[in-house]
């Protein structure tokens, strides 16, 4: 039996190799489009989604007015918003069909994912490529030994994360004064 110390080394070491070859140019161009965005918008699906929305929420916390697709409460997106679209492969349709959509209305579309290449390309203003292993076995991916695409959600959520943290240093937010933009009917 595996130790639960080896699989969560395993997992950390995973994580760490990714997210250190994350481009930080790529990573710079992302929050200069969230830093001008009137609204930022999310879509993805599954547990990308799931990322995304924690994404949402943090960067909410920072006071940035943040949507998912979907949501009740969604408002129209306009040519001074970004949408934000998490999709590994670039090709998933239900992403694709809205970065389409948001190109319409002429909004800034930023792709995180693993394929530079993807149709999500054709309305794509920014990418961030996250280096992970993905459906369709790239080059140069970093190989994982979790199942199917952890490592991709997984560093999607601590990318966003980072990028948080970065606006935190930036602004020079104090971290006490985070709390006034926490959920307080819980």
């Amino acid at each position: 039996m595996v130790s639960y110390s080896e699989a969560a080394k395993k997992i950390t070491e995973e994580l760490s190799a990714t997210l250190n070859q994350v481009d930080e140019n790529e990573i710079y161009s992302l929050l200069e489009e969230i830093k001008k965005a009137d609204k930022v918008f999310f879509v993805g699906v599954g547990r990308v989604l799931l990322s995304l929305k924690a994404i949402a929420k943090r960067l909410a916390h920072l006071g940035v007015k943040t949507y998912f697709v979907g949501q009740i409460t969604e408002p129209a997106i306009t040519e001074k918003d970004l949408l934000i679209v998490g999709s590994g492969s670039g090709e998933t349709a239900f992403p694709l069909t809205i970065a389409e959509k948001a190109k319409q209305h002429h909004a800034t579309v930023a792709h995180i994912g693993t394929n530079p290449e993807s149709s999500m390309r054709a309305y794509t203003d920014c990418f961030v490529k996250i280096p992970v292993s993905s459906k369709l076995s790239l080059p140069g991916e970093i190989k994982s030994e979790q199942p199917m695409t952890s490592l991709f959600e997984q560093s999607l959520l601590l990318l966003g994360d980072t990028l948080a943290l970065m606006i935190i240093k930036e602004q020079n937010i104090d971290m006490k004064e985070l709390w006034q933009h926490h959920a307080n009917l819980e």
